[in-house]
């Protein structure tokens, strides 16, 4: 007898939804196993021509679904569990990518059974460099939690977390491209404060940060010992880690992502 084709919707077409949907269908998920949730008809229609997925409303995709991904806003998820809660199943798995949103919370709304597996995404995702951290809720099996990690896996990296150490995932990469972007924007100014022109630090500064990524990536190699390659004793790389030391930088660094999480379990209490 024919394995049944499982179908599953993403309700929540914003950027993130929409990422998620195409990394789904250039991983090569059918398309017609495909269903978005999306009240806004112009942009139904916007989806339907660019990918071929079925349009339909948040109850007929809870209802025809057997993976329901959840990408709306935190503020929103109480609003929308209300409205597809009664078409939901026993068995059926809800994959939510809102932040601060526990697992607890989803399940206290929607009947018994229904597993519930929690996401903490970050926008690379967009290019399909994204890294994703998942916690299993209470009624959550193996084949679940794979499943969720092959929804996720169609636009990064995705690793497995308790629950109780989603805040600190949110503060690490959840909220840590924007400490990049900050880094690279400080580099740029720093740049053309010595001279260069603009063009020239953006890519010399992009470039440098690609390069170290994929050294670390590739290389296994501690970030410690790749420093320490490129810092001659009483050279210009020495100089300069010796002024972000004098300015703390490190520290600073750990009461930013310290107060990212807590900020996280604030709003996760907060639900």
């Amino acid at each position: 007898m024919p394995v049944r084709a499982t179908q599953t919707a993403i309700i929540g077409a914003g950027v993130m939804g929409e990422t998620l949907l195409s990394g789904l269908v250039r991983a090569g998920r059918r398309v017609d196993l495909l269903l978005v949730g999306e009240k806004r008809a112009e942009r139904g229609r916007e989806l339907e021509e660019r990918y071929g997925v079925s349009v339909v409303s948040n109850i007929e995709a809870a209802r025809k679904a057997d993976t329901v991904a959840l990408v709306v806003k935190p503020q929103d998820m109480a609003a929308v569990l209300e409205e597809i809660a009664p078409e939901l199943r026993p068995g059926q798995l809800l994959v939510s990518l809102a932040a601060g949103i526990t697992t607890a919370f989803i399940e206290s709304r929607v009947p018994e059974g229904v597993a519930v597996v929690r996401v903490m995404p970050n926008t690379p995702a967009l290019v399909d460099e994204g890294m994703a951290a998942i916690s299993p809720g209470s009624h959550c099996d193996e084949a679940h939690l794979a499943e969720a990690e092959a929804l996720l896996a169609s636009t990064g990296r995705v690793v497995r977390v308790p629950e109780k150490q989603q805040d600190a995932v949110t503060a690490i990469s959840g909220s840590g491209p924007a400490y990049i972007f900050f880094v690279v924007e400080s580099m740029i100014e720093a740049g053309v404060h010595l001279g260069l022109p603009r063009a020239t630090a953006t890519e010399l500064v992009i470039q440098t940060l690609y390069g170290s990524a994929k050294m670390l990536r590739e290389t296994g190699t501690h970030p410690v010992v790749l420093r320490e390659q490129v810092t001659s004793p009483g050279g210009t790389t020495a100089s300069a880690l010796r002024e972000l030391e004098v300015h703390r930088v490190r520290a600073a660094f750990l009461a930013a992502m310290q107060a990212a999480r807590d900020r996280s379990r604030e709003l996760a209490e907060g639900s």
